[in-house]
């Protein structure tokens, strides 16, 4: 037997007024920093898409290596991962560090080329750069749906972050709805009020304090939690024991310590489909096309794996929890894993680091929920509002719907922690990984090729997200039988296990491809492209790229192009 050492706090079930505090004072500090932040890289007005929701695309290396590492590693990250390992081990957690390390050579390839023909043609979404691309509504319609309603659980899922945060340290109690989460509310009206205010600028200058705390936490915790529960030796050797005790619900074991016979498929196929999908998320389009060069964009794409480091270290950490016997209990009395990172960082550390610890997983929530309700909101404005409801909108007015719609986005998360199972947020944000994946084709491959006709694309797409839709809801949970219960199904003609949304991207191609030959065979028409070779290696200098943004600078007019496509220049 492995011996577990436990340190438990004296008193779990108050409030822990330091830690409190300390929390308390570096939400505020963060707080007015994201209300000065309008001044950061001062523009003359907010009115706009290009200024509120992109920063006025003038970020430089570092200041993108903060935003994009505060928007990609959330604060569900740092609860999520680091609990998978503790409850079922290294096939649910660890896949996140190679599929991290996977990602940034994906990206280096082809995020350039998005973001010089996005900074061409003045586009804000990749639903902007479909349009362009192919001429077509409908196609821009689906990539742009798609992202908005994946975001809507992720943004919740921050706020789930926060609340766990908020009931380790002794707050959320009670019956009385008003008292027992009017922290969220307070945390939740202050986000939404800066990021009105400030834009993209918002959570670009809070995502400094966010990052250091974070990288301070783990790196103190990592060199001081093994010694005090017996070393690497023992930490691995209670983890593993853990996870070969058998489940008394499911009669399986607990977990895989390693991920061994019949576990590769799923482990890589998580790995390799959740790096393929995360850039296809509105919010990570909208941090990377808000730096300053495409060079930008590649230095960080070489810089970001200093995060997947980091990461390792905090999913270890779960294991660590289980050497310390850290028990993750609730205020309502029951096991909850996503509380076993507070709970041992109030067990093992003074109140006051504990305290910081608080404020780091807080502060990581607010970074991305601002950044994925700013994404959201200009994908609405900018590809529904624009597109389909207003083609005369102005850039004010597209700015302006964007901020409300901001606000309405952050309301419905709220609504969704607060009156809905948490579960149902997990799942769902499941089922935003399997729906991104399917804009891959219409986005990635476009950026290469023409050849994949529109409807081939769309019709992909389609099966691809009624494939994914319907085999995530058939994953029951084999403790409660509920659907959405996992992202793991037999890989069709393998038998292995393996992740939905990859197997459903694969469904897609095919079918992309196979109807693109019947269409090219029929002379459909492939719509019209607006875009040039050149645009694909654009740079900020260019002066061509200058005098195509200087067009649309007039915040008050139209955009006045031919096709009245936003931000469209007219080919030269």
């Amino acid at each position: 037997m492995t011996p577990h050492v436990t340190l438990m706090a004296s008193d779990t079930g108050g409030i822990n007024g330091v830690a409190l505090t300390v929390l308390i004072a570096l939400f505020a500090l963060v707080t007015i920093a994201g209300f000065m932040a309008s001044r950061f890289k001062r523009a003359d007005s907010l009115e706009s898409l290009e200024e509120w929701g992109l920063g006025g695309r003038k970020f430089g290396t570092w200041i993108t290596w903060f935003l994009l590492g505060g928007d990609l590693y959330t604060a569900y990250t740092f609860v999520a991962v680091p609990a998978a390992m503790f409850a079922t081990g290294a096939v649910a957690g660890f896949f996140a560090v190679p599929y991290t390390i996977v990602l940034y050579p994906i990206i280096f390839i082809f995020m350039a080329r998005l973001w010089s023909v996005s900074h061409r043609h003045g586009y804000v979404t990749t639903a902007d750069f479909v349009r362009g691309r192919y001429d077509d509504r409908t196609l821009s319609l689906a990539v742009a749906v798609t992202g908005f309603v994946a975001t809507m659980p992720y943004i919740a899922l921050q706020l789930v972050g926060i609340q766990a945060v908020l009931e380790v340290a002794g707050l959320g109690g009670g019956d009385n709805i008003i008292a027992k989460d009017a922290p969220l509310f307070i945390a939740f009206a202050l986000l939404a009020a800066y990021t009105y205010s400030s834009g993209l600028r918002a959570p670009a200058v809070i995502a400094f304090v966010k990052d250091i705390l974070i990288y301070l936490v783990i790196i103190v915790a990592i060199v001081y939690l093994p010694g005090q529960v017996g070393g690497w030796d023992a930490i691995f050797g209670a983890a593993e024991e853990k996870m070969a005790t058998t489940n008394e619900a499911t009669g399986a074991p607990t977990g895989s310590f390693i991920p061994g016979a019949g576990q590769g498929w799923a482990y890589a196929t998580l790995a390799l489909g959740s790096a393929l999908a995360l850039f296809m998320y509105p919010h990570s389009i909208t941090a990377s096309l808000s730096s300053n060069s495409r060079n930008t964009i590649r230095r960080n794409a070489a810089i970001l794996p200093a995060y997947s480091f980091v990461l390792g270290l905090l999913a270890l950490l779960g294991w660590v929890a289980i050497a310390a016997g850290t028990q993750p209990i609730g205020l309502d009395g029951e096991p909850n894993a996503q509380l076993v990172i507070p709970q041992l960082f109030e067990d093992m550390f003074p109140a006051w680091f504990a305290g910081v610890a608080f404020a780091a997983i807080a502060i990581g929530a607010l970074v991305p929920a601002a950044i994925m309700s700013i994404a959201a909101a200009n994908t609405f404005s900018r590809n529904i509002y624009k597109e389909w409801l207003k083609k005369d909108a102005t850039p004010a007015q597209e700015a302006k719907v964007s901020k409300l719609m901001s606000l309405l986005v952050k309301a419905f998360a709220l609504i969704f922690v607060l009156t809905l199972d948490k579960q149902n947020a997990i799942n769902f944000q499941l089922l935003g990984g399997i729906w991104m994946l399917q804009t891959f084709p219409v986005i990635v491959f476009s950026l290469f090729t023409r050849w994949f006709h529109r409807y081939g694309l769309l019709v992909g797409w389609a099966v691809g997200m009624v494939y994914g839709t319907v085999g995530a809801y058939n994953v029951k949970n084999p403790v409660t039988g509920k659907a959405f219960g996992g992202s793991l199904d037999n890989i069709p003609g393998i038998g292995e296990l393996g992740y939905i949304a990859l197997t459903a991207f694969v469904i897609n191609v095919v079918i992309a491809a196979a109807l693109t030959v019947a269409l090219r065979a029929a002379n459909v028409s492939n719509g019209n492209d607006e875009t040039i070779p050149f645009d694909y290696f654009a740079d900020a200098d260019d002066p061509r790229v200058q005098k195509d943004l200087s067009e649309h600078a007039h915040h008050g007019d139209p955009y006045g192009d031919p096709d009245d496509i936003p931000g469209n220049a007219p080919v030269r």
